[in-house]
This record gives structure tokens, sequence and C-alpha cells, in this order.
């Protein structure tokens, strides 16, 4: 890829994450939303490899009916109290389908059929990018919203995010998927205080984009894609073997 168009996407993706996170009105929040899938498409395509392709098809495909579910739920919530403010969600139907907006976008159960698949099919470093980056902004919404949500369908999303993460992670040989199901458990257990704690929701969120990171990054330097490779990798590099398996630990 041209080294200018990916000083652009990647601009895109950090202006994106900050319009959104630092919004007050549901429109500039969407506009953020919407400027990251943008910017993310191509960096996931970039290797022009059917696999790359149909996994940002998938991405922008959910990605864009969960947009158009936030925007929704927040003109309904407009026309029935008047309020655009992201923490004046008030009206029960707007909160509900809100609710299930953002799970869609961060992959809880049952929306997380198409993670395991778009991570699969990109590469290492965008892999990185989409479990840590493109999980920021959502989860921001999901802090200022944490009052407004629907507490029922959250906790019962959230506990079948932890418990299927974990047994479905159990089944792969793919590092990627393995790293997916981990991704989808975190965020089940995240899912799940937010309603109580918000405050520790984003302290385990910066825990697990910290040991994520370490882990693609490591990962990635080692050329792990399977399993089995990772099983030869202690006689080749053992200092990154070493920190793989503290980083796998915590």
């Amino acid at each position: 890829m041209n080294p200018q168009a990916k000083l652009v996407f990647t601009i895109s993706l950090l202006l994106g994450t900050t319009i959104t996170i630092s919004s007050n009105h549901w429109v500039t929040a969407w506009v953020g939303l919407e400027i990251n899938t943008l910017a993310i498409l191509p960096l996931i395509s970039k290797s022009h490899h059917p696999r790359a392709i149909e996994a940002a098809t998938k991405y922008f495909l959910v990605q864009a009916a969960a947009s158009t579910l936030v925007l929704f739920s927040s003109m309904t919530n407009a026309w029935c109290t008047g309020q655009w403010d992201i923490t004046q969600l008030t009206h029960p139907m707007s909160c509900l389908i809100l609710t299930a907006a953002i799970s869609m976008k961060l992959g809880l159960v049952p929306f997380h059929f198409w993670f395991p698949e778009v991570l699969q099919g990109s590469s290492l470093t965008i892999g990185l990018l989409l479990s840590t980056a493109m999980k920021f902004p959502p989860i921001t919404l999901l802090y200022m919203t944490s009052q407004s949500l629907n507490p029922s369908l959250l906790a019962t999303m959230a506990i079948l995010s932890a418990a299927l993460g974990g047994w479905m992670g159990l089944n792969q040989t793919q590092t990627r998927k393995i790293m997916a199901f981990s991704s989808i458990s975190h965020l089940g257990w995240m899912a799940i205080i937010i309603t109580y704690n918000p405050k520790l929701t984003l302290l385990n969120f910066y825990l697990y984009a910290m040991m994520t990171a370490t882990v693609f990054m490591t990962l990635n330097s080692m050329k792990i894609l399977k399993l089995s490779t990772l099983m030869t990798a202690w006689t080749k590099a053992p200092s990154l073997s070493t920190i793989l398996l503290l980083t796998l630990l915590s």
C-alpha cells in the first residue's frame, strides 16, 4: 500500500476515535464511528487476498448495520424526548436498540459470528487494531450510556459471551481465532460490570488492550499463525516465547 494512503487511513482512524470519545451529541458520535469503519476497511483488504476482501466485506456490513441502529435509537429518543445528548437516553425502546447496536459493534454473543472470521482474514497487525483500537469508541459509548442501558439484556449477552468465548476458543488451532474468542470472553466480563461500576470496566479494557497488544506483537514478530508453529517457537526465539508465556498467564 502507498505510504501516503496508509498515513491518511491511520490519521482517519485516530480522528474517528477522537470524535466519538469526545462528543456529546449522538450525530457526531455516529460520524466518528463511520469514519473509523471506512478508514479500517482498506487496511483489512490491502493484501488483495480473497479471504481479506471477504473479511472487509463482512466487517463493513456488520458495522454499517450497527451504526444504523445507533442512529435509529438516538433518533427515536430525540423524537420522544427532544434530547440529542448522549447521556440523556431515557426512552426504553431506544435503550434496548442501543444495547443491541453496541453489542453488535463489540461482537458480544449472539452478534459475535463476524469477529473470528474477520480476524482470521486479516493480518496480525490489523487483528491488533480490530481487537483494541476499534473496540475503544463503542466501549466509550457504553460507558457514557451505562445508566440508560437495558440491564437484563446486557447481562444475558455478557454471561453468554463469557461462557461461549471460553468454550469455542478451546476448539481452535489458529492463533487469530483463539485471540478473537478470547476478546469476546473479555468483553463479556466488561459488559457485565458496566451497569454496576463503569470505571472498573474502563480499567479492565485498558489492561486487556495492553495485554492483547503484547500477545499480537509477539505473535507478529515470530510470524506465528497456527498453534503448531507456536509449539516449535521456543527453539527459535526463547526470550519472545517467555514474554508470550508471561502475558498469557497475566
